[in-house]
């Protein structure tokens, strides 16, 4: 019997310790993504403060798009846009922060409600912290009065995008089908990318920034809650 409860000891604290390495692990991991995604940010936000050179292969980029455009591709480009504007998204946020507490999922409900809306409010910042003018044609396929940098369609793109996946990788075990949902959500993210330069609304630069902050932002939030939400594993002290 002895022996019996010692063996129960030990697993605990040996699941102790997996948990805390764990934890560790995914706090490292937010970590280096947040680094390297803010570094990517903050050297195109350099580039476009100062007019690098980075600044021509905007102009070149968005003359290509502009050069090869169509009434029927426009439409199809414009229906994607505007699936993911500022309301598609809010909307999109509400239902499922909605399904999550009726589930009762604090923890991704506190995730979804501190990634999206926080960070759509940090990219209006950056516009207004850059004032970028957007790109300027003779005959603009969309008129947009605010500013260009980064790109609002793109970031909301990718935060909805970016906690979904976050929210259902766990749910999946297969290594393929996890490769599958992050390449589908990189695939969307890329054609609203697309869609915002070929409409002339934002350069290359643009989308890029923003992709880059929103990532960042993600680390930053779901790594944040992990760690709001596992403190246990490394406040408590070990089961002696």
């Amino acid at each position: 019997m002895l022996d019996f409860i010692r063996g129960l000891k030990a697993r605990a604290l040996q699941r102790h310790d997996r948990a805390t390495w764990m934890l560790f692990f995914r706090l490292a991991a937010g970590a280096v993504v947040l680094i390297v995604a803010t570094t990517i940010f903050g050297n195109i936000a350099e580039d476009v403060a100062t007019s690098d050179s980075i600044v021509q292969v905007d102009k070149t980029v968005a003359d290509w798009f502009y050069q090869h455009t169509t009434p029927a591709l426009t439409k199809v480009m414009l229906v994607i846009t505007n699936m993911h504007g500022t309301l598609p998204v809010s909307m999109a946020v509400i239902t499922l922060c909605a399904w999550l507490a009726w589930r009762r999922n604090w923890y991704w409900l506190l995730c979804v409600g501190l990634t999206v809306p926080e960070g759509m409010l940090l990219n209006v910042g950056m516009k207004y912290a850059f004032q970028r003018s957007r790109p300027s044609f003779d005959n603009q396929l969309l008129t947009l009065t605010t500013y260009s940098f980064p790109s609002g369609h793109v970031a909301g793109a990718t935060l909805l995008y970016g906690v979904v996946v976050a929210l259902l990788l766990p749910q999946v075990r297969s290594w393929k089908a996890r490769a599958l949902l992050v390449w589908v959500a990189l695939f969307i993210v890329s054609v609203v990318a697309i869609t915002r330069m070929y409409l002339g609304v934002h350069y290359l630069t643009d989308v890029l920034a923003a992709f880059a902050e929103s990532i960042a932002w993600l680390a930053l939030c779901i790594t944040g809650v992990h760690a709001y939400w596992e403190r246990k594993f490394w406040i408590a002290p070990p089961p002696s």
